[in-house]
Formats: C-alpha cells, structure tokens, sequence
C-alpha cells in the first residue's frame, strides 16, 4: 500500500531531482523552446501577410490587366476607325480625282469634237465657196460669152457701186 499513499521521504526524493530537472530545463530549455515557438508564430503571422498582401497583388494584377485588355480593346477600336475613316477619305478622294479626270476627258472630247466640227464646217464652205465660183464662172463666161453682155453686164455693176 505504500505505493498507493508514498511516505514523505519518497515524496521528498523524488521531489528534489524534479525540481533540479526543472531548474536544468529551466535554464536551458526553456528560452530556446520559448524563443523557437515564438520565432515560429512570427513567421507563421509574416506568411499570413505575405499571403494576404498576395491576394491583393493577385486582385490589383488582375484588375490591372483586365483595365489593360479594356484600353487595348479601345486602341484597338480606335485604330479601326481610324483606318476606317482613312479608307473612306482615300475612296472618296479617289472617286473625286475619277470625277474629275471623267470631267476633263469628256471636255477634252467635246473639245475635240467642236474643233472637227468647226473644221468640216469650215472645209464644207470652202468647198461650197469653190462649188459657187465654179458654177457662178460657168453661169457668167455661157451668158457673157457675148462681148456686148459683158459691157452691159459691167455697166450695171458699176452702177451698183456708190463711190465716196
């Protein structure tokens, strides 16, 4: 039974090299163990930061890149437009100088067609001219073939002619 109820000088025996065990650990053990489990905790906390300052990097990169691929997406667009507009100006620029060079051919044509016109007319009334002479110089040498036809015929000119 006196392991059940130990006697005061088991207690005593066994207490003093307890004591000197806590006294050891104390001293050497203790502030290592103290000094690890808090160094532990520190960089347990700093790895949560690090991991929650993460996160936001994370959420402001994303952010960041979706607002990049926004302004991308409105470069891009702008620069479609841009184009756009650029190919409707060199359309339309060209249509006009199309216009324009249709305008100055069919002047040119009209031009053209008005000198060959005025040129026919000019050669059809010299040949009419040339007809009326050779006609009007047949009429008068058959009706003048006469010498007295030809003073009368000179007489009645004369007469016509008014002189200053």
């Amino acid at each position: 039974m006196e392991l059940i109820t130990p006697g005061l000088g088991l207690i005593v025996w066994m207490a003093l090299p307890f004591l000197i065990l806590l006294l050891i650990l104390k001293k050497f053990a203790w502030k290592p163990i103290l000094n690890s489990l808090k160094d532990r905790e520190t960089s347990i906390h700093d790895a949560l930061h690090a991991a929650d300052r993460a996160k936001e990097e994370m959420r402001q990169l994303q952010f960041s890149n979706e607002e990049l691929l926004h302004q991308a997406k409105d470069e891009r667009d702008a620069i479609l437009s841009d184009a756009r507009k650029i190919r409707d100006t060199i359309v339309e620029e060209s249509k006009d100088k199309a216009k324009e060079e249709a305008s100055r051919i069919i002047a040119s044509a009209k031009e053209s067609i008005e000198n060959e016109k005025m040129a026919a007319m000019t050669d059809l009334k010299n040949q009419l001219a040339d007809l009326s002479l050779e006609i009007a110089t047949k009429i008068l040498e058959h009706e003048l073939a006469d010498a007295k036809q030809q003073e009368a015929y000179v007489k009645q000119q004369m007469d016509k002619i008014h002189f200053n």
